[in-house]
Parts: structure tokens; sequence; C-alpha cells
């Protein structure tokens, strides 16, 4: 589905930049928090971003059983190299579980509350446009915390 296409395009674009980022700094600083208080690392926060991804898309939208730990993903740690491979393998899956599905129909699940989505209930459109808005948020997050590493603070 065209629509579909375009759609991951941009997800797409917005992982390569998180992605892009993880490799310039570096597995060491990649994996490294600013020292600001509840900061997350490069790593943690791009590979929160590939659970949110596959949760939203594979479970709320197409049914798929996703085992997601969403505590976790903010203490993750890993390579670049590696997290993109990941991220490759989660876009193959992400295109079988939107290849059938109309932006107008409903998600097969509901999110639970606590996984702090959208308060209203979605069509599969509003569940994709919640994904690309995380992602989103999440990529500028992953600038500011390279430019602060940058800067010679970590913690």
């Amino acid at each position: 589905m065209q629509d579909q296409n375009e759609y991951l395009y941009f997800l797409r674009r917005a992982f390569d930049g998180m992605l892009g980022v993880l490799e310039d700094l570096g597995d060491d600083l990649g994996n490294a928090r600013p020292p600001l208080a509840g900061a997350n690392s490069v790593y943690a926060i791009t590979y929160h971003c590939a659970a949110v991804a596959d949760y939203w898309t594979g479970h709320i939208i197409a049914g798929r059983e996703v085992d997601r730990d969403r505590a976790s993903e903010f203490s993750a740690r890993g390579q670049g190299r590696q997290l993109r491979q990941q991220v490759d393998a989660l876009f193959e899956q992400l295109e079988a579980d939107l290849a059938s599905v109309a932006p107008a129909a409903r998600p097969l699940n509901t999110p639970p509350a606590d996984f702090e989505g959208p308060d209203r209930p979605l069509s599969v459109q509003g569940v994709q446009l919640h994904v690309l808005e995380e992602l989103a948020q999440h990529h500028g997050q992953v600038q500011i915390t390279r430019d602060l590493l940058k800067q010679g603070g970590s913690v």
C-alpha cells in the first residue's frame, strides 16, 4: 500500500538520524548519559524508539505478540552496529505488519493505559501518527544529547 510506504519512509528517516548520531558518537559515548537528572543515553533513546515502533505497530495495529519491558528500555546499552541491524530487521517486520491494513481501520489491540499513549481510541492512522510523534520527539532528544555529550559531559 503506497500510504504505508510513505509512512515507513518517514520512520526510516527518523531512525537513520538517530542511528547516525549513535554511530558518530561511537559505542562508548553513545552509551553515556549527559549530566542531567533523568537523562538517557543516545543508545537507550534509540533502543526505546525501536520498541515503540515494534509495540505500537506490531502489537496495537497488527495484533502481533510483542514482549516489551518499557522500563528497561531506558537503561539499555549496546553496540550501534547491532542496533542498526535490529532496526533493519524491524523495518522488514513493520512492512509485513502494515501490508494489509487500511489507515481508517481500527487497530487489533488497545494499548494499556500505563504505556502513555493517546487518551482516546485511535484508527490505524492515529496510531501511526503517535509512533511518528514519538520518533520525532526522540530524534530531537538524540540530537540535543549528542550536543551535550560532545561538550564533554557524561555521567
